[in-house]
């Protein structure tokens, strides 16, 4: 393994013979992405707490924390209520996603200039597959450091970033000297660069299969490598093979540049807990229409539609319902969330409410004796509320219960 962090240069290349026949992968991850930002385009904000989500006294959560207010253990996902209780200093913004997509676009064209095979997992992070780049960039290791230095130097932000054979070891490697890191996991080293890191590091292993590994004594990955195969299969199921392999090193899945959309979904965190269902039902309604409305921009259609509730004490439940036919429309999904939440005990307040759809497809196949005639007329209905909005905006026709 090699690393190092800052304006370093390399000197080294990875023109050694262990790289024969083996993939050449980058995993980029941009450093407290969203309050980088705002630290970059506001520079009274720079050396000071930024945390990104909102208002202190709001009901919404972390969505990231700069480098200067993680000092005071702010994570993301955490309340914001929490986050002023310990950092009451701190500068309290709200998230400007037009801002950090266009952003994201102007760093992703600076992976293509390297290669087309690109794998974003997220508006911050992406994997990059160079193996076929280097006769034109030069090796692996000079192809990341020409992409962390661009970042840098022509959007002002950094990154942090990993080498490696295989996606695990690369997305394992970015994580290890945030921020502004660069580490590379040569082949001929991937033990000695597993092998001191906790369980805690692999993919799969949260609190619960921790405290597992930390029974049977195993707190290193080299701990757990001296287990069976036979015998984590029979401990964990089928994450035994998963811990197994990754305690190796081994992770055979490819790039993959265009991702499917798995689902659609909209949620809404209430301003104050409710726990009237007609209000909920209401609520539902807006974010069937929503979710309804994105399917078609889409030109997707789904069949599975989930029903997510989070109560007053933070306990979250989900419901499913899988349709007969796969459908675009708000109606449809209106219907079948609302059937979910009817059957869902109002025990105490909501805080949260959500739906999603997913098991998704753009090539319905429709049986014409099972689609009736209301639906063809919901369909052009929805067409003709789609087409209005798009000129006028989104509430150029609105459901009169939504009013």
């Amino acid at each position: 393994m090699t690393s190092v962090t800052g304006d370093k240069p390399l000197n080294h290349s990875d023109t050694c013979k262990d790289w024969t026949g083996l993939r050449k992968l980058i995993h980029v991850d941009m450093d407290a992405f969203y309050a980088s930002v705002e630290q970059r385009d506001d520079p009274s904000l720079l050396g000071k707490p930024v945390v990104v989500g909102g208002k202190p006294n709001s009901r919404s959560v972390v969505s990231t924390a700069s480098y200067e207010a993680r000092k005071f253990g702010i994570h993301s996902a955490m309340p914001m209520a929490e986050a002023y209780r310990r950092c009451p200093q701190a500068i309290f913004l709200p998230v400007n996603m037009p801002k950090y997509k266009k952003v994201s676009l102007q760093i992703r064209e600076i992976f293509l200039t390297y290669t087309p095979l690109v794998e974003p997992l997220s508006l911050d992070e992406a994997f990059l597959d160079v193996t076929g780049s280097t006769s034109l960039f030069g090796s692996v290791d000079s192809i990341a450091w020409q992409i962390k230095q661009r970042i840098k130097e022509e959007l002002c932000l950094t990154a942090s970033v990993g080498i490696a054979w295989n996606k695990f070891l690369a997305k394992l490697a970015s994580d290890l000297q945030k921020p502004n890191g660069f580490v590379f996991v040569q082949p001929n080293k991937i033990q000695e660069f597993l092998d001191p890191l906790s369980i805690e590091r692999l993919w799969g292993v949260g609190q619960r299969t921790s405290e597992q590994l930390h029974k049977l004594n195993i707190k290193t990955i080299k701990d757990l490598r001296h287990l069976e195969l036979g015998y984590l299969i029979q401990q964990f199921g089928v994450l035994g093979n998963q811990l197994y392999q990754l305690a190796r090193g081994i992770d055979e899945r490819p790039i993959e540049p265009e991702r499917d959309v798995k689902s659609i979904g909209r949620e809404t965190t209430f301003s104050v807990d409710v726990i009237d269902r007609d209000a909920l039902e209401t609520t539902l309604l807006e974010l069937a229409v929503d979710v309804g409305r994105r399917l078609r921009k889409e030109g997707l259609k789904g069949k599975t539609v989930t029903l997510k509730l989070r109560y007053d004490d933070f306990k979250t439940v989900s419901r499913s319902q899988t349709l007969d036919q796969a459908t675009d429309l708000d109606e449809k999904i209106f219907q079948e969330a609302r059937i979910l939440l009817r059957n869902v005990s109002l025990k105490s307040s909501i805080r949260l409410l959500g739906v999603t759809i997913n098991n998704l497809s753009s090539k319905c196949e429709r049986q014409l004796s099972l689609f009736s005639e209301s639906d063809e007329k919901l369909e052009a209905l929805a067409k003709v509320i789609d087409a209005v909005n798009q000129k006028f905006g989104e509430k150029g026709i609105k459901r009169a219960r939504l009013l």
